[in-house]
Formats: C-alpha cells, structure tokens, sequence
C-alpha cells in the first residue's frame, strides 16, 4: 500500500518571551509566570474558528520545531533527564530531532482575544520559543487525557530546580522592568531555575557565565555553590 506524503500548514503563530531555544522550559506548565499569545493565521484568524473553546480551561497545541537547523535525526538520544550520558528510542523521547519535526504541549488557556481581523489565545506555561508554528489546538478534556496511574519511564517526577538569587543590583533592575512586564522577576527566576545549561555541566560550579535572550533582555548568571546568581539584565540592541 503506497503511504501518501502529508503537508502541513500553520494555523498560527506562538509570540512568547523566549527568543532562543537555549533556556526555553523543556516542558510546559515548569514556568508561569508570564503568558504567550497564540495568533492566528488567515483564515484560521476567524472568530468561529474557537467558538466554545473559552469553555475549557487546558489546550494542547500542535507545533513544528522550527530551530532544529536539520532535518537529520537518530534512531536513539540522549535526554538531559538521564544525565545526557544514557542513550533511549526517539520514539521513547521528547526529543526535538524526530523523523517529523511535530511537538505536542498541554498549555493553559487564560483567554481568547478578538481585535480588527487579529484572534488570539493568551496561554499560561508554555514551553515554545517564539515565532514557533503552530499545526493545530484541540480542547483538552480531563476524563480522558487525565490518566492518574500512569508511568513516567525516566521522568516519573517534576525535575528538581535550582536555587537562584539576584545580586542587589539586579533586584533593583528587576523591579523597573516590572513596570512593563509585571511578574518580571519571577518568571526570570523560574527559567534559570530549570537549570538550563547542557546535562554535563549540571553538577559543575564552574563559575562561567551564561547568557540567554529573554523578551527584549540579554540575562547572565553564574553557578555558585550550587546557587544561580542572576549577575547582569540588559538590553538586546
């Protein structure tokens, strides 16, 4: 039996603070304290388009990883729960490098939006970089998509965070720019708490700095005796 090939076209598009792959949460619901928008595309952008979805409170949406940089991919990889040392199927992975670059996130849906020809969906913990493609949104519906007794594999548990601080100077930026995005900090402290520097370097004070682009700010921190310490935000130019 000839498989026809299948093409895929974006209904929308994910706007998020994340402007890099690099700290993205590498699952959703990790950090929530600042929203995405989920705008749609002509001619999905039609309102009757999510008739009834303001009915639920959970959404899983569909999307391409369109990072990736290449189309190759593996029969086995690393992933950073296991210490990226520990080789597992694709298919037993959320790995980004699939045979078809397709992802799937439950996100939380805090509203839908309606402005000129423009719709969109304010969504809570997601774990997409911005300008992501979406595929497709179906209603979450807990009765089914809910299975409290099933297994996890290697990731039975939410992953442990790491302590972060800011220095004193880096508090007092924090709060200017939570004059225009308020929840700045938090959300700030949140990511980093992730841990999101590659699995080997996890159990290293190796006192670099890292940088990552979050909303419109350049983010460093080093890793101090276990602690990130949040050491310079400023301004993407």
């Amino acid at each position: 039996m000839e498989i026809p090939s299948v093409t895929l076209s974006p209904i929308g598009v994910i706007h998020s603070p994340y402007q890099e792959k690099f700290a993205v949460p590498r699952q959703p619901g990790l950090v929530t304290a600042i929203n995405a928008q989920l705008e749609l595309l002509p001619p999905y952008n039609d309102p009757h388009c999510v008739r009834g979805l303001e009915e639920f409170s959970h959404l899983w949406v569909m999307f391409l990883f369109h990072q990736n940089g290449t189309d190759e991919w593996h029969p086995t990889v690393r992933p950073p729960r296991l210490g990226g040392n520990q080789r597992v199927g694709v298919f037993a992975s959320r790995s980004p490098f699939r045979p078809n670059p397709v992802g799937l996130s439950v996100v939380e849906l805090k509203g839908i939006h309606h402005q000129g020809n423009r719709v969109w969906l304010e969504l809570g913990g997601v774990d997409l970089v911005n300008g992501t493609p979406v595929v497709d949104i179906k209603p979450y519906v807990p009765f089914v998509d809910s299975v409290p007794h099933a297994r996890g594999g290697f990731a039975p548990k939410a992953p442990v965070t790491m302590p972060v601080t800011f220095t004193a100077e880096m508090e007092l930026r924090c709060q200017q720019i939570a004059i225009v995005h308020p929840g700045f900090r938090d959300f700030l402290q949140q990511v980093i708490a992730q841990d999101p520097r590659p699995a080997y370097r996890k159990q290293d004070d190796d006192h670099k700095i890292y940088g990552v682009r979050l909303l419109s700010f350049n983010v460093n921190w080093r890793v101090e005796n276990g602690i990130a310490i949040i050491c310079a935000i400023t301004d993407i130019e």
